[in-house]
């Protein structure tokens, strides 16, 4: 879908057409799944995280800027949800959950290779769950959604400095955890890949 179909289900959802939520929905909702998921651990509640943050989207359409592009202004709503939500759980391991997504894998990989990347995407999940919320999501954002840090300030999420302060912090830790090798390319996987993709790398 080209920029100007988006534009046009933006231009809608302004006149009050909720029908222009079903294009964003196609282009997004994958996306902001994986974005969720990363961030609280937890499929299910991704796949929750990820509806309200449409229906949300749908009640704050008047305060976006059609002049910018609408995913990063979507994504912070989907990374504050998500940071709410994982502020508010127990901390805890998935383990289940953190064999997968294998956003890693190239599409025929060897059975070595497939293992050895499975391996390292679990390390990562693992490390990731021990960063606070709020470093978590930056991280994710960062690393996952490839916004820069301009972008992420100027979308509402925090001032510069705390954003600067936020993935500092927590490249830090992640180093100390994983080391430099893993730290130099994040294992969180592709944006347009479906959690249950994980089954294929069991």
């Amino acid at each position: 879908m080209g920029g100007r179909e988006e534009r046009e289900a933006v231009a809608r959802l302004k006149r009050g057409e909720i029908g222009g939520l079903e294009t964003l929905v196609r282009r997004h909702h994958l996306r902001a799944v994986r974005a969720a998921y990363l961030v609280v651990g937890d499929r299910g509640l991704a796949e929750e995280i990820a509806q309200s943050a449409f229906v949300k989207a749908y009640e704050r359409i008047g305060s976006f800027d059609p002049s910018r592009p609408f995913g990063p202004w979507f994504s912070r709503i989907v990374i504050n949800d998500s940071i709410t939500v994982a502020s508010g759980r127990k901390k805890t391991v998935y383990l289940d959950e953190l064999r997968g997504p294998t956003g890693l894998l190239d599409p025929e990989p060897g059975p070595q290779e497939r293992a050895e990347r499975s391996d390292e995407e679990r390390r990562v999940r693992r490390a990731l769950e021990e960063l606070p919320p709020a470093q978590r999501g930056a991280v994710v954002q960062r690393y996952f959604l490839g916004m820069s840090e301009a972008e992420m300030a100027q979308h509402g999420g925090a001032p510069p400095g705390t954003i600067k302060s936020r993935l500092h912090a927590a490249r830090r830790s992640l180093a100390k955890m994983l080391g430099p090798r893993l730290l130099a390319t994040p294992a969180v996987g592709r944006a347009d890949q479906d959690p249950r993709e994980a089954k294929d790398a069991r």
